[in-house]
């Protein structure tokens, strides 16, 4: 029978940290923020503790310049809580594909002293769930010396990969506060919307659908209440899918792996998503080494895979990470998925994106910036889909591609990236009767 947990303060729970640990910190709207807060409060006895996560919420109080010498982070990608540190040289980025990441702590590359998380309170059997981030944190729980656990009756409780027993942590603490929320349908403008619109006349029914972060995505999913059988294997998701569920657009019953089942890796939005999830068994949380599999992914038919990017150059070449030499985001699992959905039966994958920032930049350009990380190579892409249209690039030719992209690039950038293909291609003359 399960027997009663002895809670302690973060205080002496994080005490089992020291000089030199490896610690790994559980993201997303999981962040443990409350035993942030009280490492840093320890740091007078600290030197050189590395901190290892992927996208993490909030404050996190640990990336602050004063503790620049005490906490060594090394994001393996950069969220906006970290972006500013990175970018000053406080903090590093690790460039790695979202699948490969569980490897890297189950094959010792970067082995786990402690493990800071936020789970639920625990069940009659004594298991707790890690909420609403499964994704890298399995792994990393499964290997970690130590557990440090902030239970907090906020976090939903949901079925995958997610459960962990109370005998596996070293300590809990109980602290009870809000989970961080994102709203990604705030800023959906005519340009999302009319991008979002073209993807769903892309889209099959009976198709699986995988999700990248941001207002694009969810202006697709605004814009498929007219489809039917709908599947989802992503590795995120948020509050958009809940209303296609509830309509039954969204019922998986056309998938050939976890069908009935939305399968995801985490889950990021509204307190009204992280309810909506809570000990729903239509929701699988798993471990993202699985999720993220190509060879896991191709074996849904018609799998589509909506990402976005930050520019594409007119030969295909995705830069999704970075500006330049400014480390915006990370690598993530785009190109996970950018391969499973080529590889799938009926597949399709997608970089999509509005053909100038807000600032009016053009975002199809001659050339990447200097600096500029290609995250989706011009040998992995297939459709690029902005305000204007959609460019298939998949067996095209470079002057094919640069037709094609300079077609769905905004009206008054095109002149400009005609001059620049003469310039490369010597001439901009595309063959029609190779044009299919």
């Amino acid at each position: 029978m399960f027997q009663e947990l002895n809670y302690t303060s973060a205080e002496e729970a994080l005490s089992v940290i020291q000089s030199g640990d490896r610690v790994f910190i559980q993201g997303s709207a999981q962040t443990p923020l409350y035993l942030l807060r009280e490492l840093a409060k320890q740091s007078y006895r600290l030197r050189n503790v590395e901190l290892v996560f992927i996208t993490v919420q909030g404050d996190i109080t640990v990336d602050r310049p004063e503790y620049e010498d005490i906490f060594h982070i090394n994001c393996m990608f950069v969220s906006n809580s970290v972006r500013k540190a990175v970018n000053e040289g406080r903090a590093d980025f690790i460039p790695v594909f979202l699948s490969d990441i569980p490897d890297l702590f189950k094959k010792g590359y970067m082995p786990i002293d402690v493990a800071l998380v936020q789970v639920s309170p625990p069940d009659k059997h004594g298991y707790c769930s890690l909420g609403v981030s499964v994704d890298i944190a399995r792994s990393a729980v499964n290997t970690a010396k130590h557990i440090i656990a902030q239970i907090n009756p906020k976090v939903p409780r949901t079925h995958g990969d997610s459960l962990i027993h109370t005998d596996r942590f070293t300590s809990v603490v109980w602290a009870e506060e809000e989970l961080p929320e994102v709203d990604y349908g705030i800023n959906v403008g005519s340009e999302e919307m009319r991008i979002g619109e073209l993807i769903a006349g892309m889209i099959d029914d009976g198709s699986t659908l995988q999700m990248g972060v941001g207002t694009i995505p969810d202006a697709v999913l605004k814009s498929l209440t007219n489809h039917k059988n709908l599947g989802i294997h992503t590795e995120m998701f948020s509050d958009g899918i809940i209303d296609l569920v509830e309509c039954d657009v969204i019922n998986n019953s056309k998938k050939r792996i976890h069908p009935n089942k939305s399968v995801t890796g985490f889950a990021l939005g509204s307190r009204k998503l992280y309810d909506y999830v809570d000990d729903n068994p239509a929701f699988v949380f798993l471990d993202i080494d699985y999720v993220n599999d190509p060879h896991v992914i191709r074996r849904n038919p018609k799998v589509v895979a909506i990402n976005s990017a930050i520019e594409v150059d007119i030969t295909g070449q995705v830069c999704a990470d970075s500006i330049g030499t400014t480390q915006y985001s990370g690598i993530g699992g785009q190109m996970d998925f950018m391969r499973g959905a080529a590889l799938s039966e009926g597949g399709k994958p997608i970089i999509a994106l509005t053909s100038r920032t807000a600032k009016g930049i053009n975002r199809i350009v001659p050339f990447l910036k200097q600096g500029a990380g290609v995250v989706t190579t011009r040998g992995h892409i297939h459709y690029v889909v902005t305000e204007y249209g959609i460019a298939h690039l998949y067996g095209k030719n470079l002057r094919q591609r640069a037709k094609a992209l300079i077609d769905i690039a905004h009206p008054d950038d095109r002149e400009m990236l005609e001059r620049a293909c003469v310039e490369r291609f010597k001439h901009f003359l595309v063959y029609d009767s190779y044009i299919h």
